[in-house]
């Protein structure tokens, strides 16, 4: 069981509550209903994928080149997906959007998608 991706995962997983309670108290006042369920959406793609790592960590040993681009994968397309959806709504809410972003989230989901796909083959 390689530990570090159980570190992983349990930061992830720490954070997505952190940034859920942030979105749900602190930016609730200044998201319009859209905003607050994209945000929401970021959280959730966290928190999902972070326990996915939880179980990868817990029954892969992570000794083939398959399995390591599974997590890689899994880890990239949460932080290019959720992150950027973080980014997107946030910004925008501040009026200044961060246009960069907008390409990023569906390169995020591609990399989640692409995880599955080696969580599958793996299995």
């Amino acid at each position: 069981m390689p530990h570090y991706i159980l570190l992983i995962a349990s930061i992830l997983g720490g954070l997505s509550v952190v940034f859920g309670a942030f979105g749900a108290h602190a930016l609730k006042k200044i998201l319009n209903e859209d905003q607050q369920k994209s945000f929401e959406t970021g959280v959730k793609y966290q928190l999902y994928h972070a326990i996915v790592l939880l179980i990868i960590g817990f029954n892969f040993k992570l000794e083939i080149a398959s399995e390591k681009y599974m997590v890689y994968s899994f880890i990239a397309g949460i932080i290019l997906f959720s992150f950027s959806i973080y980014g997107l709504v946030i910004s925008s809410a501040k009026n200044k959007k961060i246009r960069f972003l907008g390409p990023i989230t569906p390169l995020g989901g591609l990399f989640l998608i692409i995880g599955w796909c080696l969580l599958a083959y793996n299995v």
